[in-house]
């Protein structure tokens, strides 16, 4: 009998027609004044916006272009020599078989070197998942791998808490729009300090993502989060590790 096929395998196996390669934003750990890590944010080879990308995958490339994704920022990030951890968006969607569609990260990673317990996924709330309980398969079984796993944008998707209830994930990236002036929004400070209550609760880090103002950091900062990422720390750097410089933020 030939080898059974599993279902969306041959997708994998479709040819994409452009290429792209990544940026990197650093994610920063203030309470000890590091990079945690960076996140790799898709981008054309020409340094065109993540939507010039992803604007050409379609539901016949979109288990490939996954599975690409991973292998190159793998390779570009060791290629650099970051040392911290890798943050990768996967569209879970394009999973059908965790412990098969995972082959080719663990391949990259064993090539290039890269620890598997310094790569995060990331799954954003935005894109509708078809299947809850697929999807906490899927994370459940990078868990058990070695991998971080995040829940990306919460706040502005569409599972919201319902998601967390049936996985819990190692980080929780704040929706920017709940960051945005919440220095001075009562109604964002109630709704972030009721997530924070929660994630405390839960052992849950929460990453505070789209920083843009020292009074937004200095929040979250006396709030007891100290995981942030935004355009106040350092925007993203093409195919390069932008560095941070935490002598000028203030004390």
């Amino acid at each position: 009998m030939p080898p059974q096929t599993l279902p969306g395998c041959a997708g994998c196996q479709v040819p994409l027609d452009f290429d792209f390669t990544f940026a990197f934003q650093p994610v920063v750990e203030l309470s000890s004044g590091e990079i945690y890590g960076y996140e790799a944010l898709v981008r054309g080879v020409d340094g065109a916006g993540a939507f010039s990308v992803l604007s050409k995958v379609n539901d016949e490339n979109r288990y490939a272009f996954d599975q690409a994704c991973r292998v190159k920022a793998i390779a570009l990030a060791a290629r650099l020599g970051m040392k911290q951890v890798l943050s990768i968006n996967f569209l879970p969607n394009a999973v059908y078989e965790p412990a098969h569609c995972i082959r080719s990260t663990l391949q990259a990673a064993r090539e290039h070197g890269f620890p598997i317990d310094r790569i995060m996924f990331e799954i954003t709330e935005s894109e509708r998942v078809h299947d809850a309980n697929h999807l906490t398969r899927i994370f459940e079984y990078y868990r058990q791998q070695g991998f971080i796993t995040a829940l990306d944008d919460f706040g502005a998707g569409h599972a919201g808490l319902n998601l967390m209830a049936s996985f819990i994930p190692h980080t929780l990236k704040l929706d920017m729009e709940l960051v945005r002036d919440i220095d001075s929004s009562r109604v964002k400070q109630i709704i972030v300090g009721g997530l924070i209550d929660i994630c405390n609760q839960l052992d849950i880090r929460i990453l505070a993502e789209g920083v843009e103002t020292a009074a937004e950091m200095e929040y979250f900062l006396q709030h007891g989060v100290t995981l942030m990422q935004g355009y106040y720390f350092a925007k993203p750097g093409f195919e390069c590790l932008p560095k941070v410089d935490f002598e000028k933020l203030p004390d």
